[in-house]
C-alpha cells in the first residue's frame, strides 16, 4: 500500500486547510487510515483516524472541535479538514493506515509528509 499525501502549505492563524490522502495499490487489505503530525523537536502524535467501511472516526483531543476526518473509500482517500488553525498546529503531517485484530491497531503503511504552516 502506498500512501500520498498533499494540501499543506502556510496559512494564518484561524485559518482553514483540507489535506488529502490517496492510498494506492492494496488499500483493501487496510482497515483505516488516520493523521499523525510531527512538530519540530517534538515527537510525532495522533491526529484523528477514521474506519474504510463504517466511517467511525477518532480525534486527539487538542483537535477536536477544529479537525474533521472523512473518507471517500471508493477513492480510498482520506481527507483531514483543518479549521480554526493555532500555531500550535504547525507540523508535518503524516497519513497512515492501519489494520485492525480485535482490540490491536497496527499502523502498517506511511506515507510521506505534507508540511502544514500556520503563522501568527
Amino acid at each position: 500500500v502506498q500512501l500520498q499525501a498533499s494540501g499543506g502549505g502556510l496559512v494564518q492563524a484561524g485559518g482553514f486547510l483540507r489535506l488529502s490522502c490517496v492510498a494506492s495499490g492494496r488499500p483493501s487489505i487496510t482497515y483505516g487510515a488516520a493523521w499523525f503530525r510531527q512538530a519540530p523537536e517534538k515527537e510525532r502524535e495522533f491526529v484523528a483516524s477514521v474506519d474504510w467501511s463504517n466511517g467511525n472516526t477518532r480525534y486527539a483531543n487538542s483537535v477536536k472541535g477544529r479537525f474533521t476526518i472523512s473518507r471517500d473509500a471508493a477513492k480510498s482517500t482520506v481527507y483531514l479538514q483543518m479549521n480554526f488553525l493555532k500555531s500550535e498546529d504547525t507540523a508535518l503531517y503524516y497519513c497512515a493506515a492501519y489494520s485492525q485484530l480485535r482490540s490491536e491497531i497496527r499502523y502498517d503503511y506511511w506515507g510521506q509528509g505534507t508540511l502544514v504552516t500556520v503563522s501568527s
